[in-house]
């Protein structure tokens, strides 16, 4: 029985689910990349929809060409890279299931990507955008506590919008994340966003809680407690916690083109590294299941490495050497060869 690409798509999903090898967001990447792969298809093969073409008519040369379209649209390095390698996936999944005879895929390697640095906020602009808000107000207490998170714990949007109450543990001051894959880690909190933390818990979730209590009667039932609450009284959305953000970027007089809740996430590294924390607490912290994801923050080295040899290396500064010169070592001294 031949099985159309539609189909063989839906079972390429399914299968990568139930492995839990990758996270849902993943997942629904791969759905829209291979929707985008399959809509690009049917123009190469003169009109023919997925649910009428079979993995037999993908060849080769369509995703060499699929490669090209992309980057016509515009696309940067690291997106192709990574709708190709969702390509390139599919295809094994074919040749393993017995769909096509040989991988089509076999042969097209990963685009090169250009590497990048992200961008990120100063410290004095994440001062600034916390700075603006009115935290007199219950929504203010929470978009504070919503800011000081991100920035304060580095965490994906998608993860600070799935915390619940019981996540966030005061007496240790860590909050309980779960990353990518499902992968659990505990990333530690600082007395600033734990402040902000216990003054929204306090003054402001009970305000936002009462609003889903009075809708009760219309279905709307709490199944769980989420950390963050809409304004009516709802788990907080990943869309909301976006338009958070910008709204006090404007406030801050801040451009926010270009910038979203992620690069709170990139300043949290960067900060942390030219601070004078260790690779890979960061990579920890982050939750990088590879070091070489966390090395893009490495830019900020060469300065922090400098500062780090004037400060601890005798002989980085000559001036405050006894004698001034050197001249006063002994001989073992000059003859001392390492």
């Amino acid at each position: 029985m031949t099985y159309s690409l539609l189909q063989l798509k839906e079972d390429f999903l399914v299968e990568i689910s139930v492995s839990k090898t990758q996270s849902l967001n993943t997942v629904q990447s791969y759905s829209q990349d291979l929707g985008q792969f399959f809509h690009f298809l049917s123009g190469e093969t003169t009109g023919k929809q997925p649910e009428n073409m079979a993995a037999a008519d993908i060849e080769p040369g369509h995703i060499h060409k699929f490669a090209v379209y992309l980057g016509r649209q515009n696309y940067q390095g690291a997106t192709i890279s990574r709708k190709l390698s969702t390509v390139r996936s599919f295809c094994r999944f074919l040749t393993r299931r017995g769909a096509v005879k040989e991988n089509p895929a076999r042969g097209v390697s990963s685009r090169k990507t250009h590497s990048y640095l992200p961008k990120v906020f100063s410290r004095d602009e994440v001062a600034r955008i916390i700075g603006v808000i009115d935290t007199g107000t219950p929504l203010g207490k929470r978009d504070c506590a919503i800011l000081e998170l991100l920035y304060g714990a580095g965490l994906r949007i998608s993860e600070l919008a799935k915390l619940n109450i019981g996540d966030i543990d005061y007496s240790l001051g860590f909050v309980q994340v779960m990353g990518k894959g499902d992968k659990e880690r505990f990333v530690p909190l600082g007395s600033m966003a734990l402040d902000a933390l216990g003054s929204y818990l306090d003054k402001g979730r009970p305000y936002l809680e009462g609003k889903a209590q009075t809708q009760e009667n219309h279905g709307f039932v709490v199944m769980r407690k989420p950390l963050f609450l809409n304004k009516r009284g709802g788990r907080l959305s990943v869309r909301s916690i976006r338009r958070v953000l910008h709204k006090y970027l404007l406030l801050a007089g801040l451009d926010p083109d270009g910038r979203s809740p992620h690069t709170l996430r990139h300043s949290f590294a960067t900060h942390l590294l030219s601070g004078g924390a260790d690779l890979r607490s960061v990579q920890d912290m982050l939750g990088h299941s590879s070091i070489k994801t966390t090395q893009i923050y490495t830019h900020v080295m060469p300065e922090r490495l400098r500062q780090v040899y004037r400060n601890a290396h005798p002989r980085a500064h000559m001036g405050q050497m006894e004698g001034g010169s050197g001249m006063g070592r002994s001989d073992s001294e000059r003859g001392e060869k390492t």
